[in-house]
């Protein structure tokens, strides 16, 4: 092979399910031409970045997975070398294809009570068997990052937590279930994005702390990873100066980072990939095409994600890197495709997904996280109320159309009339731009209605998004469900004292 072949390896552009044929052409013009290694897998140009807001509600595509396995097996056909076909799903296929597997986000795994990493790992499993089924071969997850700032834009519901042991043991139980299932996994992202306040797909974030706190906070997942034979690890666009010699340089394309401390100090022998040098807080500091992707490669990095400059990138490497650098990366990624069964790649059919299997492990899944995190709930009370006619309900921010009162089959009473109120709040959005997207008139109804009398808060979404609706004391009791997932509707139904035969025992109880 000659060296521009080896070189073309290492990029594994994006390819949008949802795009024009002519785009789609383009795709193919790169396998032809270039002979690129992989492509990275996005519903739409319009929801490609993981900040892009109310995708459901926006989009209405139909028929995105079959369309998904088409295009596997549309660009695998003509391909000399088996792509690798890799995906951004950090919650399952659902995060880019929709009427497939959702599993919970991170943030609610990381609320789960009992055997949490054995839980975890579990999913990752399932996650990753959807994925293999489909056609993928590696599923850029999971988030290794501590989220200490609870005002971060871009990372919040997609951590385990704030606290980095925690996240340590839970992102590598997520990537063990992965790679247990057959596909490749990766922490990211390195060297953690968690504390940051500047979303890296619009600007560059800077973390300013000192090596000794970024080793007990930020690393510690990552290096908790690495003592345990984690394979691959994604480097994030976020400047770190303690650790680049004060200089305010992206991670992705530090060589100091990567080369020096990711791979010299901290031992990490696996593949380095870089996060999507579409994205501004790198995309800008090169004008020239095919710069940045010099310069993320000589950095370390083995795979390259989402670069728009395929061509130009390939002969700028290739004029500026060894024959021997060139043949140690591509070796790692021949290795790696094999290890993943790339090289024995053949025609997918279109998988018919065990939506009862995955009810049932999402129920499971919601006994085991959804909390009374404040007060505490007195059933024999409410059914009493509801018995007297003195029990009141309103559903807020609902697109599900009154689902959850159904399940409830209480006799409710005016907000007016009622002794006790039961607030159920859907979050619209797991994301924090706009309040999560709930309205602030909303968000007044419901801090005045838990001053005018006892209520209590039924939060169906985010638990970041409950400082938008007051102080907990200010309600009789909290009940967080973290999802809007029906069968967390029924935990909670059996929570209050209803919809069961037989008394709810919470496995942590």
């Amino acid at each position: 092979m000659q060296k521009s072949q080896k070189i073309a390896q290492c990029f594994s552009p994006a390819a949008f399910i949802h795009d024009t044929e002519e785009n789609y052409q383009a795709i193919e013009t790169l396998i032809k031409e270039q002979e690129i290694g992989g492509l990275t897998f996005f519903h739409s140009r319009h929801s490609a970045a993981a900040n892009f807001e109310m995708r459901a509600e926006v989009l209405d595509v139909s028929g995105t997975f079959e369309k998904l396995i088409g295009l596997i097996n549309r660009y695998q056909a003509i391909s000399k070398i088996p792509l690798l076909i890799s995906i951004d799903g950090e919650y399952g296929l659902a995060m880019r294809v929709e009427n497939t597997p959702q599993y919970p986000f991170a943030i609610t795994l990381g609320a789960l009570k009992k055997e949490a990493e054995k839980w975890v790992e579990e999913v990752g499993y399932r996650m990753g068997l959807d994925m293999k089924r489909s056609g993928i071969h590696l599923n850029l997850a999971p988030c290794a990052d501590v989220n200490t700032n609870p005002n971060n834009p871009v990372i919040g519901y997609r951590s385990f937590g704030d606290q980095a042991e925690k996240v340590a043991k839970l992102a590598f139980s997520a990537y063990s279930g992965m790679k247990k299932a057959g596909i490749g996994a990766c922490l990211k992202h390195f060297p953690g994005h968690g504390d940051t306040a500047v979303d890296s797909h619009l600007g560059l974030p800077i973390l300013h702390k000192t090596k000794t706190e970024l080793e007990a906070e930020e690393l510690l997942p990552f290096q908790y990873g690495i003592d345990r034979g984690v394979e691959m690890i994604m480097v994030g666009h976020l400047a770190v100066p303690a650790l680049t010699g004060g200089k305010d340089i992206p991670a992705s394309i530090s060589r100091e980072l990567i080369t020096d401390l990711l791979k010299g100090e901290m031992g990490f022998k696996g593949l380095v990939i870089s996060d999507a040098l579409n994205m501004k807080a790198v995309a800008n500091l090169y004008p020239e095409p095919g710069e940045l992707e010099w310069q993320a490669f000589h950095a370390g990095s083995d795979i390259l994600c989402f670069s728009d400059y395929v061509k130009e990138g390939i002969e700028k490497i290739a004029q500026n890197t060894s024959d021997e650098d060139v043949d140690a990366v591509f070796g790692k990624v021949m290795d790696l495709k094999k290890r993943l069964g790339v090289m024995e790649s053949m025609t997918i059919e279109v998988p018919a997904f065990d939506w009862e299997s995955h009810s049932k492990l999402q129920k499971e899944l919601a006994e085991n996280y959804v909390s009374v995190i404040y007060g505490e709930i007195n059933r024999e009370e409410l059914k009493a109320l509801a018995k007297g006619g003195k029990l009141g309900y309103h559903e807020f921010l609902n697109q599900n159309s009154s689902k959850f009162s159904q399940q409830l089959d209480l006799p409710f009473t005016s907000i007016e009339q009622a002794e006790k109120v039961i607030l159920a709040v859907f979050v619209p959005s797991h994301k924090p731009l706009n309040r999560f997207g709930m309205d602030q008139t909303v968000l007044d109804e419901i801090q005045e209605l838990a001053k005018s009398k006892p209520c209590i808060l039924i939060h169906f979404g985010n638990p970041l998004a409950l400082k938008h609706l007051g102080k907990l004391e200010d309600f009789e009791a909290v009940i967080c469900g973290y999802q809007g997932f029906e069968e967390v509707q029924r935990v909670v139904v059996r929570l209050l004292g209803y919809g069961a035969k037989t008394p709810f025992q919470f496995p942590y109880e």
